[in-house]
């Protein structure tokens, strides 16, 4: 942990360099960084900045290399700190090196999705994958430079035996792990990446990568949110935890998915618990089921609050989450509703710095100076656009909401020049 960049990643987090060693040195954060990637390292976990993820990639139905990359570059100008590729179409390997190559910001992926893709080039179907095949699919990431990977460990015939119809609403809605569920049903066996979890920390500490050790039996719908199933894999993660971290192997944990409001707390301090502070990753969480087309801001409002009660690492959920596949505006508007919830995490738990940017603008606005004002809003092209569009007020100073009405001018006028006479 020496050399120029670990300095700079203490700098931006605003820790002391001691202080980031011990956490990395116990686990409480981790650096994403793939040896074969160069990319600047990315520290998430405890006493640094809460992080945003942007999903990008193609689907069976829609399969453009320039758009993903188009979206990449979207997400990466809007703040993305990082960007996962969940391509499950044709020209995966394309795509996903594409995009190692072209991003500035560490790089996730789901590696069984590629074993599913490559098992009809062996006339095989996914479920008749055997465990040298998923390994196999599993290192091409890691040897292609991926940064961190999710991998449904914790979905282990144990904790599946007490899903049965009727359990849940909309029962496993995890992609990898119903992959998971169903090749250990058609093979009556456990699960590889949990039966064969040591040689996955064999070859995540290779690579010097990441586990995200993904939450294969998340809810996904506000009933069906802190059950058996959800509770039962995250004990079986939290071991898995411990292992990873024994072995010298970085391992974060991903969360849910659709929580209510009043068990985010719950949920997070639950986590924190278990699996001893490891670094908390959550897909928004969703507090309403009904949010569509909306679901980024159900996400922002839920990835909020779990940030400030200590989450880490917020994956952004877009317009079409739900309904389709994200267009680059999608990505665009995921990133910045998800950076809002963060920035406000930030400013709630006090992270060094966090609030003087508001201070900033806010002394721009208390002076309505516009153009610093835009220049400082967590989207200043957007919010450029926005104002122009609204046609300026003929009112010196002012814009078109209240025109000569406006407060912030009046105070200035009735007040604070009066008191400089």
């Amino acid at each position: 942990m020496k050399g120029e960049w670990f300095e700079d990643v203490a700098r931006d987090e605003k820790l002391g360099a001691a202080e980031l060693r011990q956490l990395i040195r116990t686990g409480r954060v981790v650096v994403l960084r793939n040896r074969r990637h160069r990319v600047r390292p990315l520290a998430i976990g405890k006493g640094t900045k809460v992080k945003v993820n942007a999903n990008i990639g193609i689907s069976p139905d829609r399969s453009d290399l320039e758009q993903e990359l188009e979206k990449l570059k979207v997400a990466v100008d809007a703040g993305a700190d990082t960007v996962m590729d969940l391509s499950v179409g044709k020209g995966v390997d394309e795509i996903r090196r594409a995009i190692i190559s072209e991003s500035s910001v560490p790089i996730g992926t789901v590696p069984i999705y590629q074993v599913a893709l490559d098992a009809p080039k062996k006339g095989k179907s996914f479920v008749e994958t055997g465990v040298k095949d998923i390994f196999a699919g599993i290192e091409k990431h890691l040897a292609d430079g991926v940064d961190f990977i999710t991998v449904h460990c914790g979905v282990t015939r144990r904790n599946v035996e007490v899903l049965r119809p009727g359990t849940r609403l909309c029962g496993i809605v995890s992609r990898g792990g119903s992959m998971i569920v169903e090749w250990m049903k058609y093979n009556h066996k456990e699960n590889p990446l949990y039966e064969y979890y040591d040689d996955l920390l064999a070859m995540a500490k290779h690579y010097q990568a990441t586990l995200s050790l993904g939450d294969g039996l998340r809810p996904g719908a506000l009933a069906d949110a802190t059950d058996e199933l959800q509770i039962g894999e995250l004990i079986t993660i939290g071991e898995l935890v411990q292992r990873a971290r024994d072995a010298g192997v970085q391992a974060i944990v991903e969360g849910p998915g659709h929580i209510p409001l009043d068990q985010v707390e719950a949920n997070v301090l639950l986590e924190k618990s278990v699996c001893d502070e490891a670094p908390f990753y959550l897909l928004g969480p969703l507090v309403t089921d009904v949010g569509c087309p909306y679901d980024h801001i159900s996400g922002a409002i839920g990835g909020a609050l779990a940030a400030y009660y200590g989450a880490d690492f917020l994956c952004y959920l877009t317009p079409s989450e739900h309904l389709g596949l994200p267009d680059a505006q999608d990505v665009r508007e995921g990133v910045f509703a998800s950076r809002i919830a963060a920035h406000a995490a930030d400013i709630g738990r006090h992270h060094p710095g966090a609030i003087e940017w508001d201070h900033r603008l806010s002394r721009a606005r208390g002076r309505l100076d516009w153009k610093r004002m835009l220049r400082k809003c967590i989207d200043p092209t957007g919010a450029k656009e926005k104002f122009i569009a609204a046609g300026r007020s003929q009112t010196d100073g002012v814009c078109t909401m209240c025109g000569e009405f406006c407060a912030i001018k009046k105070t200035k006028e009735t007040i604070y020049e009066q008191d400089d006479g």
